[in-house]
C-alpha cells in the first residue's frame, strides 16, 4: 500500500495526481509513477472516513503517508482513564510509559484540522476536560458548556456521570455509536419514568446530536471485508422500503427514483418548499429543486397543506421532469390529501407515503398507519430522505428571510 487518503470530491481529488501538464512535485511524481491500483471505499458520514483513513495508517504504514517534510509524528488523542476524573487532550507521541499511564490512545490521524474537527463535535455532546494542569477558577469551556470543569464536580454522582461521558467517547472512537446510543435511549427511558423530564430531554438531544453526525457508523475492517458494503447497504435498505410498500401498492415493482417534499415558513411568511430526489438511496443533488410559495400573498394565514399542493401542481406541470416511483412528503394525512388531489387533477397513478415526525409514523394514501422499528433499514432511509427534504426547504426560507431583511 502506497498511500491512504479520502475526500468528498473522489473525482477531484484522484484527479489532482493526474494533470494534463506534467508539473509534478518530486514526490507526488514517485508516487504515481508507481500506482498500479486504486481501490475505493464508499463510506456514511466524514467522521468514519477520517477513523478509517486513521485505521488503515496505522495497521498498513503506508510508503508517503509517513514521509512527512517536518518529521513529525502524526497526532494522536489521548485518553487518561486511568485517572479519577479523565482527560481528553491530543498527543504526537505515546508515552514511553504508556503501560504504567495505562491511558487509551487513537489514531494516529493524518490530518490534524479534521482530529481537532472530531473531537470538537464529541465535546458538544459529551464536555470532556482537555486541561492538563487544573486551576482554581471556573474555566471558560465550563461557561461556553464544553467542559465540566473539575472546580464543580463536587459529588460522587457527578464524577460518576463524568466518567459514563468517558466510557461513551471511548465506545464512539472505537466505531461503536450504536451501543452509546441504545445505553443512551436506556438512561432516557429512566429519566423519563422517574418524571425527571429535564434530564430525559438532555439525553434525548445527545442522542439525536449523535445520529446526525454518524449516520450509522459501521467498524472500518467491515468496509475491509466487504468494499461494497455502502450500495450494498443501500440495496439492502430499498429492498426492504419495497417489501413494505408491496401489501399496500402491490403494483410496485421498482423505486428507483425517489422524490420527497416539504415545506418551511414562519407563520406562513417567507414560506419556501423543497423537492429532492435520491435514486437507487443516493443522493441526486443535480435533481434537487426549490419552490418560493405564491400562495402566501393570498392570506395571511399559515397553511402547509395548501402550501404543499401548490408545490406538488407546480413540479407536475413539469412534464420534462422524470416521475418518480414514490413520493413521500414531511406530514400527515393532511399533507397526503393535498397531494392526492394533484395526482387525481393531473391524472397520475404514484404511490404516496407521509412520514410524521414526532413518531415516525408512516401513512399511506389510504390513510393507514405502519409503525416499523426504529432500527428498520427502511425506516431510516426514509428518515434520511425526509431530513434531506426538510434541510433543503429551511436553507432556502432562511435565504428567503435574510434577503427580505436586509
Amino acid at each position: 500500500m502506497l498511500y491512504v487518503g479520502k475526500a468528498k470530491n473522489l473525482k477531484k481529488r484522484v484527479s489532482s495526481y493526474f494533470p494534463k501538464s506534467t508539473d509534478l512535485i518530486g514526490k507526488t511524481k514517485l508516487l504515481v509513477g508507481q500506482i498500479h491500483t486504486i481501490k475505493i471505499l464508499i463510506v456514511e458520514s466524514e467522521i468514519e472516513a477520517l477513523l478509517l483513513e486513521a485505521s488503515f495508517i496505522k495497521k498498513n504504514t503506508p510508503k508517503f503517508n509517513v514521509s512527512l517534510k517536518d518529521g513529525k509524528a502524526y497526532p494522536l488523542i489521548k485518553i487518561t482513564v486511568n485517572q479519577q476524573l479523565p482527560k481528553v487532550f491530543t498527543v504526537r507521541r505515546m508515552d514511553d510509559r504508556a503501560e504504567l499511564d495505562r491511558s487509551l490512545y487513537f489514531g494516529p490521524f493524518p490530518n490534524v484540522g479534521e482530529m481537532r474537527m472530531v473531537l470538537k463535535i464529541i465535546r458538544r455532546i459529551f464536555p470532556f476536560i482537555s486541561a492538563n494542569h487544573v486551576g482554581k477558577r471556573i474555566c471558560l469551556y465550563k461557561h461556553l458548556g464544553l467542559c465540566p470543569c473539575p472546580t464543580t464536580l463536587n459529588t460522587d454522582e457527578q464524577k460518576k456521570e463524568y466518567r459514563k461521558n468517558i466510557n461513551y467517547i471511548v465506545e464512539f472512537l472505537l466505531g461503536e455509536s450504536k451501543k452509546v446510543i441504545s445505553e443512551l435511549e436506556k438512561e432516557r427511558n429512566r429519566y423519563a419514568k422517574q418524571e425527571e423530564f429535564e434530564k430525559a430531554k438532555d439525553i434525548q438531544k445527545k442522542i439525536d446530536a449523535i445520529i446526525n453526525v454518524t449516520s450509522p457508523i459501521y467498524k472500518p475492517f467491515e468496509y475491509v471485508k466487504n468494499p461494497n458494503l455502502y450500495k450494498d447497504l443501500r440495496r439492502f435498505e430499498l429492498d426492504g422500503l419495497q417489501k413494505i410498500l408491496k401489501e399496500y401498492y402491490p403494483a410496485i415493482a421498482t423505486i428507483a427514483r425517489i422524490e420527497c417534499y416539504d415545506i418551511s415558513n414562519i407563520s406562513g411568511i417567507y414560506a419556501a418548499g423543497s423537492m429532492v430526489v435520491f435514486t437507487n438511496g443516493e443522493k441526486e443533488s443535480l435533481s434537487y429543486r426549490r419552490f418560493k410559495i405564491k400562495r402566501e400573498q393570498e392570506t395571511s394565514k399559515p397553511n402547509d397543506c395548501a402550501m404543499m399542493e401548490e408545490v406538488l401542481q407546480r413540479r407536475m406541470n413539469h412534464t420534462d421532469w422524470p416521475y418518480p416511483e414514490l413520493i413521500i412528503v414531511d406530514g400527515g394525512k393532511g399533507q397526503i390529501s393535498s397531494v392526492l388531489k394533484v395526482l387525481k387533477k393531473s391524472d397520475l397513478y404514484i404511490p404516496l407515503i407521509g412520514l410524521a415526525k414526532r413518531e415516525e409514523i408512516i401513512i399511506t394514501s389510504g390513510f393507514k398507519e405502519i409503525r416499523l422499528s426504529k432500527d428498520s433499514p427502511a425506516l431510516k432511509l426514509m428518515m434520511r430522505i425526509r431530513n434531506e427534504a426538510h434541510r433543503f426547504a429551511i436553507t432556502y426560507h432562511r435565504k428567503l428571510r435574510a434577503k427580505a431583511i436586509f
